[in-house]
């Protein structure tokens, strides 16, 4: 009895997720006749409006909000890696005076919303001259999410044979060699674990780049849609604006079921070898 209660209140739940998605797509394949004559409920009619996302892509620029945020994503995603698995190896394999206090420290700052930090942040890129740059919105990506990374790498870290690191430096291998050559494909799974998890994060990302983006040519996806979504107040195009939506969430669902079984074995490994 417990397990078909169990079973349905997961299947009433995987409804509620699903159904807004179905609606969106729906959407993104009617006219605007359509949206506004019809039941906004209703199923799209044939033919199907498919010119919507080429409008979405070229006439409303979201391809070029999409390149954007990839380059952004991409770059933010190695130099986060890069800075989270040279401190995580240096606090779990060669421990120094102060390390558990600086993993304690990364740890700690997890818990601030990143909300209190945005007027410091600005104010500080904008002496440097970052904002309103991909550059400066990518050195924040990367940074922010540097004290989650530690806390799952650390663990992976720790728990690799102290013996690999031996033989590697009697075999001639310095320290960088030993982490790079060695120790680094060893942790493979925690860094595929961090990467996805991080590229999620960039990617839905929305205040941080409202704040540090002004000009439209520098929109990421996330601030091209609610550019969109100002421009539909005056045009009524619903179209365009769903399959930008459309669009948007296709990364993330192919992330989510490429690499769904690497996430969860990833945070758990880490968890427990922590």
């Amino acid at each position: 009895m417990l397990k078909l209660l169990l079973r349905g209140i997961l299947f009433v739940w995987a409804i509620a997720v699903t159904y807004p998605l179905f609606w969106t797509v729906s959407t993104s394949l009617k006219s605007t006749q359509q949206f506004n004559m019809d039941d906004p409920w209703s199923l799209p009619k044939w033919p199907l409006q498919l010119v919507n996302f080429a409008d979405a892509w070229n006439k409303s620029h979201f391809g070029d909000y999409f390149l954007n945020s990839v380059i952004v994503v991409v770059a933010a995603v190695i130099l986060s890696l890069l800075m989270s698995a040279t401190t995580s190896f240096m606090i779990a394999r060669h421990p120094f005076r102060g390390s558990k206090l600086l993993f304690v420290f990364y740890i700690s700052t997890m818990m601030v919303p990143t909300i209190l930090s945005l007027i410091p942040l600005f104010f500080t890129l904008s002496s440097v001259g970052l904002t309103d740059s991909l550059t400066g919105l990518t050195l924040v990506y990367a940074v922010m999410q540097v004290p989650f990374g530690i806390f799952v790498l650390t663990g992976f870290f720790k728990a690799l044979p102290r013996e690999l690191e031996e033989a590697a430096t009697i075999d001639g291998c310095g320290l960088f060699s030993s982490f790079f050559v060695i120790l680094l494909p060893l942790a493979r799974s925690g860094l595929v674990t961090v990467g996805i998890m991080n590229a999620l994060t960039y990617w839905n990302e929305y205040v941080i780049s409202l704040i540090l983006i002004s000009s439209p040519g520098k929109y990421t996806v996330s601030l091209g849609l609610a550019f969109l979504q100002g421009e539909m107040q005056y045009s009524v195009d619903w179209g365009i604006l769903f399959a930008g939506l459309v669009i948007s969430v296709i990364p993330v669902f192919l992330v989510y079921i490429l690499f769904q079984k690497y996430i969860t074995e990833g945070l758990i490994s880490g968890a427990l070898k922590g």
